[in-house]
């Protein structure tokens, strides 16, 4: 016969009560909901007892249990449940499947036999047993737990534990195992009496995180243990110790959560073989939000001594240390700045003493329309000093600037498509110097620029379909500033560039202790291709006439001389996601004083980023031959389970690698892989060749989560 709703008292004495062990199970609150069950026949025996046969299926609050017959005896007060049974969360958090189960009226103790419990999608525990007991613990017997693909297909997970007793503390959220093997690929290699772990609902649960292995040249074979410690909602420590043949290393990180911001500290504690004494690291930083929209930022970097992070590999790149205090806000027109600034230098051709090490800095800028002269204006004030430690004439010069600046800009639009331009700056500022004998200690400056510009743009749109657009626009601008200028100490314009960003500057130092002087012309051209494919093609290109050589630039500039050498930026980009670009600044002889190539290539299996840059020698920028360096990065997906990375380096002055490094990933849907070989091949006086060897390995269900199903294994 068809299934049909039984009556409200059958609803409520059974699925109420199977709902039960699933809510207690979950540790969730009990819900007042009514329950719902529905079966092909429903019957109540001789004896009383009230039975729910073929197809049962009972609903409640989103949960869904189905059975092939469940049986509520009145005078045991127990409730029969024959499978294949499921109870499965409205959230799809908890799944359990069982072959029979024995339950009491109230739930707060029963079996089910021959269960498998699902956790959060990703933890499963198959039992020959599973029992409640009261509304806290589930106990499993004989269990094999795994977050891999079992099946048919797949008899031998990649990784299980093996244990006689598991129980899972629903209050707690934790797994507690007896006796627990750990196999891999069904071969023992771990063995605990006691394993404890969190559920896979547990996003911060204090407990061991997964190991890595470290080996490096320099420091021998070594294991890093993390340890999670969180401290309430908002806050956690991580402490890792790192110990090998050659270290006996403590690594920790602090993060905390605030209302209007956040804090994290990272750092090491180390005694090693490679110096005396204790070594060690601390980077940390955060930000505050305040009242009015401003906002309160710090950063704290400092080491022990200047070889200690290239030795451990936290951070390769850094060559200053730096520790800051910032607060600032911006607004659509208005930009207020502050900071103060302590560096230490970790070069070797650089003496800390003889650095600005303690820096202040302060701005005010704003954009406005001038009410009499129209167009777009602006206006800058800055503060600025600079603190070396050295008490040495010259090279101790400590100074403070005061810099006020305004600047200008109008366009018109002829009958004829051109756009004229009138544009203009003015500055005044102030330095006190101290401990320089070769300068005056008070100079006061006045200081400006005017200019004209040209513009006319051509148009092309696209007439047919898959067609390309056009936009073709010669410029000219002519500016004018002084050829004299009161000579200040050269702090903030020491390195210049000259790039399409520029092109069309009245002022190419970056800086406000220099300003670009004389009568000059800047003249060049851009030209960009756009088609309905989302393919892109620009050129830019220009250079600089001067009607003297006043003797502002280096020669590696591209911008000495009367006439500069010629900017050309050129850069194609295919929708696809494929990009060229290349800046370039040569002469007419085709010398390069700059190049960079850059291609980019993100598709769906491949990242790949290669550059290569070249610079001329110049010892006004410490450079005292060229640099020529190529640059590779790509990451390669092999198939959806094998990734391989790629970095390298070389430099091809030295006619050999600085950095190299290749990783290997491997994922599954229940574990994380990864390992990598790294090579540091440069020295110094401070900084060792090292090759270093990582391995981690992160298992999905206990602290990791499975990555989106990536590499999952398919049962048929």
């Amino acid at each position: 016969m068809r299934r049909f709703a039984l009556s409200a008292l059958a609803a409520l004495t059974l699925g109420t009560a199977v709902f039960a062990w699933a809510q207690s199970g979950t540790a969730q609150e009990t819900t007042d909901a009514p329950a719902s069950l529905v079966a092909d026949s429903v019957f109540i025996d001789a004896d009383g007892k009230l039975t729910a046969a073929g197809s049962v299926e009972a609903f409640q609050a989103g949960r869904r249990m189905t059975a092939d017959q469940v049986v509520y005896d009145p005078e045991t007060e127990r409730i029969a449940i024959t499978g294949p049974i499921t109870l499965i969360e409205e959230d799809g958090s908890q799944i359990i499947l069982a072959d029979q189960g024995d339950l009491s009226k109230d739930m707060q103790q029963g079996i089910l036999k021959g269960a498998r419990l699902v956790m959060d999608r990703q933890l499963q525990i198959a039992a020959a047993e599973l029992e409640r007991i009261d509304t806290r613990y589930t106990r499993a017997t004989r269990v094999r737990a795994s977050s891999c693909e079992v099946c048919a297909a797949n008899p031998t997970p990649l990784w299980e534990i093996r244990a006689t007793r598991v129980t899972h503390d629903t209050e707690e959220k934790q797994i507690y195992f007896e006796n627990a093997t750990f196999r891999v690929v069904g071969i023992p290699v771990f063995y605990s009496p006691v394993l404890r772990m969190p559920d896979p609902s547990v996003t911060r649960a204090r407990g061991f995180l997964a190991p890595s292995i470290r080996s490096t040249s320099t420091l021998g074979t070594g294991v890093k243990a993390p340890y999670f410690i969180p401290i309430g909602d908002d806050k956690d420590v991580t402490l890792t110790p790192y110990l090998s043949s050659g270290t006996r290393t403590l690594e920790y990180r602090y993060r905390q959560a605030l209302r209007n911001g956040y804090l994290e500290f990272n750092g090491a504690y180390t005694q090693d073989d490679l110096e005396n004494g204790l070594r060690g690291y601390m980077f940390g930083g955060g930000w505050f939000g305040l009242p009015d929209g401003y906002g309160l930022s710090f950063g704290v970097q400092t080491a022990s001594d200047e070889a200690y992070l290239n030795d451990y590999g936290y951070d390769d790149d850094i060559d200053r240390l730096t520790s800051s205090v910032n607060i600032g806000r911006v607004r659509r027109n208005e930009l207020i700045s502050g900071s103060i600034t302590h560096y230490e230098s970790l070069r070797d051709d650089e003496i800390y003493s003889q650095i600005p090490s303690l820096t202040t800095n302060t701005t005010y800028q704003r954009r406005f329309t001038p009410a009499l002269l129209g167009g777009e204006g602006g206006l800058r004030f800055s503060t600025r000093t600079l603190r070396r430690s050295s008490t040495e004439d010259i090279v101790g010069r400590d100074t403070a600037s005061a810099v006020i600046e305004g600047d200008w800009r109008r366009n018109w639009v002829m009958s004829n498509g051109m756009v004229f331009s009138s544009l203009g700056t003015l500055n005044g500022d102030i330095y006190n110097i101290d401990q320089d004998s070769t300068y005056d200690d008070t100079i006061a400056r006045l200081y400006g620029t005017a200019g004209v510009e040209l513009r006319w743009p051509f148009i092309r749109t696209a007439t047919t379909p898959g067609g390309a657009a056009w936009v073709i626009e010669p410029i000219a601008q002519l500016a004018w500033s002084p050829d004299t200028e009161t000579e200040v100490p050269n702090e903030d314009s020491t390195l210049v560039e000259f790039d399409e960003g520029n092109l069309f500057s009245l002022d190419r130092f970056p800086g406000d202790d220099l300003h670009e002087r004389g009568l000059r012309s800047n003249v060049g051209m851009s030209f960009t291709r756009l088609d309905e494919a989302g393919t892109s093609f620009n050129l830019t290109f220009g250079r600089v006439f001067r009607e003297k050589d006043l003797g502002q630039f280096n020669s590696s500039t591209g911008l000495d001389g009367a006439t500069s050498d010629w900017m050309i930026f050129t850069q194609w980009a295919a929708d696809w996601g494929f990009s060229v670009t290349n800046r370039a600044v040569v002469s007419d002889a085709m010398d390069f004083s700059r190049e960079e190539l850059r291609v980019l290539w993100d598709s769906k299996r491949l990242d790949l980023g290669t550059a290569y840059t070249w610079l001329d020698e110049d010892e006004a920028e410490n450079r005292y031959g060229p640099t020529s360096e190529a640059r590779l990065d790509a990451a390669w997906d092999i198939s959806n389970r094998w990734r391989t990375t790629l970095e390298t380096r070389y430099d091809f002055e030295e006619n050999e690698p600085s950095r190299t490094e290749i990783g290997l990933q491997y994922f599954s849907e229940c574990v994380t892989v990864d390992v990598s070989l790294s090579r540091r091949y440069l020295s110094s006086d401070t900084v060792r060749p090292t090759t270093a060897f990582n391995l981690g390995v992160e298992l999905a269900g206990f602290g990791a989560k499975n990555r989106g199903g990536r590499g999952s294994r398919q049962c048929g």
